[in-house]
């Protein structure tokens, strides 16, 4: 260990420093001075070379042998100790910047309201203080917000940083939407009005299902989408009385979104307090409980269309757009909904239906 400590335009003197010179101009050897001093020649050595710092009894010994006052060794000492912390955070805020170039940081300005960094330094400072960690990497550890897949690929610091980055938003967001107790029973009553809105435009369901939301104890954020996230929709409770249902608002095709709405009810159904479920676009970064998601799926198939519903259809190749409209009225659904799951299920080709799958345009103002 030196002592003196440099990063960049930043120096720090070990009180050890000055001793080794005052020792030199004294033209004496190290174990004469520890004599002189009243201490070891192993405990000046330790001083001397930065390795131990100097006690109350060290700067009273000085003060004494050389007629200074205590405090210039004190001061010495503190100096010395603010200068490394200032270097161990000018250390940990380039680390930082490199994940900060990650991170859109113009959609927090837009999206959110931080101020215009001048800096990558500002942006980390500003990044960290809405996030609320003391450093960006600890927003890459395992037990972070949520745990995804284990994989040896699963090193994509780029994606982890941006998914967990717009949870967090989403639960920031959250704050400001107030909630009854959650209420389970309540939720399911609402179910089928939820289901019915699939006919409506956003402008007129939005509105509605937040209100619906918030009286189930369930904080609805729409998100705009945050480059290289690769999420799609997470489920976090909050407490026991309140959870929150997050959603971006990328590619809205109808049935996209209302198979997302639906898969994200069930996981609030579900009522895992310490699990925190996230619908990615990226493998390794999906949830871990797989029979949770599987679980959650197999709810937003069947309750936008129930399987005998889906029986009765008989759908094939040659189910015709005429057909599906017709089907989709009759159970009171979006057709597009309808198209969509033909495709996912391999039924139709995916370049039908184009004019049945209508895709939402929903603008997200300023939501700091």
């Amino acid at each position: 260990m030196s002592n003196v400590n440099e990063y960049k335009d930043i120096v720090a003197y070990h009180p050890g420093y000055y001793i080794a010179d005052i020792i030199e101009d004294m033209e004496i050897s190290q174990a004469e001075f520890a004599t002189r001093m009243g201490t070891t020649a192993k405990t000046l050595s330790q001083l001397i070379n930065g390795q131990a710092n100097i006690s109350n009894d060290l700067a009273k010994k000085l003060s004494t042998m050389l007629g200074t006052s205590v405090e210039v060794w004190q001061n010495l000492q503190n100096t010395y100790d603010q200068k490394l912390i200032e270097i161990q955070h000018a250390k940990d805020v380039d680390a930082q910047a490199e994940l900060a170039k990650e991170i859109d940081y113009k959609y927090f300005v837009d999206v959110i309201g931080l101020p215009i960094a001048r800096s990558i330094n500002e942006k980390v400072a500003n990044l960290c203080k809405y996030f609320k960690v003391a450093d960006l990497r600890i927003m890459l550890q395992p037990d972070f917000l949520v745990n995804f897949r284990s994989s040896a690929s699963c090193n994509n610091e780029k994606n982890i940083i941006n998914s967990r980055a717009w949870i967090q938003t989403a639960i920031n967001i959250s704050k400001s939407i107030e909630t009854k107790p959650y209420n389970a029973e309540k939720l399911k009553g609402y179910l089928p009005e939820l289901r019915g809105m699939t006919v409506k435009k956003p402008e007129e369901f939005l509105p509605r299902m937040r209100e619906i939301f918030a009286e189930c104890g369930v904080a609805f954020v729409l998100l705009p989408h945050l480059k290289n996230s690769g999420v799609n929709g997470a489920v976090k409770w909050v407490s026991e009385d309140r959870v929150v249902l997050a959603m971006n608002n990328r590619g809205l095709d109808a049935d996209k979104f209302w198979f997302s709405l639906f898969h994200e009810i069930k996981h609030v159904l579900q009522q895992k307090i310490k699990t925190v479920f996230i619908s990615s676009t990226v493998e390794e970064m999906k949830d871990i409980n797989d029979k949770l998601e599987i679980e959650a799926d197999k709810f937003a198939t069947n309750y936008l269309i129930s399987p005998a519903d889906y029986k009765r259809l008989v759908p094939t190749r040659y189910t015709s757009d005429d057909e599906i409209v017709e089907f989709a009225k009759r159970i009171g659904i979006h057709p597009g909904i309808v198209a969509g799951r033909l495709q996912h299920e391999g039924v139709i080709a995916q370049n039908r239906c184009s004019k049945l799958k209508e895709k939402y345009v929903i603008e997200i103002k300023h939501i700091a």
